[in-house]
């Protein structure tokens, strides 16, 4: 599916953006011996696959490249991070889109685009809140912690009107109806972000370890961040966890972060990010966060989703290889950080995690 045509209409908004943009990748090109093409000579068709969180990020992204290289093609298709992932290990796309980095099993497992002996590299391009978004007929806010939401997505907590519930949101009506939690049915980075949070906050009550795969029976299952905000969306007293730049009309709950309840922002997933140590153990150019889910700190949003872009290090086609460096450039830059936190609403990454990104995208060949 190509996406980045959608978008055509909204080439003219990028331009500036776009322009600096390819100046500085032209830049970088004409500097790098091992570069097999120039930039003002790039062309050829670049497919990714991947998670559904990044899908305003790279209809915005694609549109902005493809205009300033009017010979590149690149299609995105938002299968989700665990279809992606799959899909760019047996070669089907040329780089990966995941709401989780590649795990030790993934990364021994190899990767049929890549060189041989060559390694894949996780590169953290998207941080975006992950938003508790509902549904309840009279009812625009709500204060949860992570207990409560635990027992709610377990289905221990089935009514609105549950004690839990009312003690945490004084003077709210809230009424006697079931209540629906909906999940994702498919494999989905943003569900083991979202159980990493309940995890590391209400182990009593969310007792499976993070996975792709949402663990439990209870509720209703819906393809894809689309299918879960349309199903919230569509239903009566319905509950669900999503990108935030997805919620659109949909109430969203605030967290109980220390003594606070904290509305999601870009401003505070990016602070959880850079206040959490890298995941240690990984090979040089294999970028991944270990998000500090439990921080009581001022100015924090803990359910996070840090997203990454997926390629090999060494690809087995030269060519390839030149369209993934250019466009993972771009994506990573100030500018592709500009443009994803306009049009799709993330947090862009600290100017320290980009220079460290870069520096692993310019290890690409």
């Amino acid at each position: 599916m190509r996406i980045g045509s959608t978008l055509v209409i909204g080439a003219l908004a990028v331009t500036a953006l776009t322009s600096c943009a390819a100046d500085q990748m032209a830049q970088a090109s004409q500097s790098s011996s091992s570069e097999p093409q120039s930039l003002a000579s790039l062309d050829g068709t670049l497919n990714g696959a991947g998670a559904s969180s990044q899908g305003s990020a790279q209809e915005s992204w694609i549109a902005a490249f493809q205009t300033a290289h009017q010979d590149v093609t690149i299609n995105y298709d938002p299968t989700g991070s665990g279809a992606g992932r799959k899909s760019f290990a047996a070669g089907g796309t040329a780089f990966a889109g995941s709401d989780s980095a590649l795990s030790d099993t993934e990364l021994a497992g190899g990767f049929a685009s890549c060189a041989p002996d060559s390694q894949a590299i996780d590169l953290p391009v998207y941080i975006a809140p992950i938003a508790v978004i509902f549904n309840l007929q009279g009812v625009t806010e709500l204060n949860l912690d992570a207990a409560t939401i635990a027992s709610i997505f377990t289905g221990e907590i089935t009514q609105w009107n549950d004690p839990a519930v009312v003690s945490l949101n004084p003077g709210q009506a809230l009424p006697a109806l079931p209540i629906t939690a909906v999940h994702r049915s498919d494999d989905s980075g943003t569900t083991k972000n979202f159980a990493e949070y309940l995890y590391a906050n209400a182990p009593t009550q969310w007792t499976a370890e993070p996975s792709d795969a949402f663990p439990f029976k209870a509720g209703e299952g819906a393809q894809s961040t689309s299918g879960v905000v349309d199903t919230v969306k569509n239903g009566v007293g319905t509950i669900g966890y999503a990108d935030a730049s997805k919620a659109g009309s949909l109430s969203v709950a605030k967290i109980k972060v220390g003594d606070e309840f904290v509305a999601y922002s870009a401003e505070a997933a990016a602070a959880i990010v850079d206040a959490s140590p890298m995941a240690e153990g990984r090979e040089p150019g294999d970028i991944a966060i270990n998000l500090d889910r439990s921080s009581t700190a001022a100015g924090v949003y803990p359910i996070v989703l840090v997203s990454y872009l997926i390629a090999c290090q060494v690809y087995a086609d030269p060519a390839q290889a030149a369209l993934v460096k250019n466009y993972l450039s771009y994506v990573a830059s100030p500018e592709g950080q500009a443009q994803a936190a306009e049009f799709a609403g993330s947090a862009p990454i600290s100017a320290a995690l980009q220079a460290q990104v870069q520096e692993a995208i310019d290890s690409i060949r």
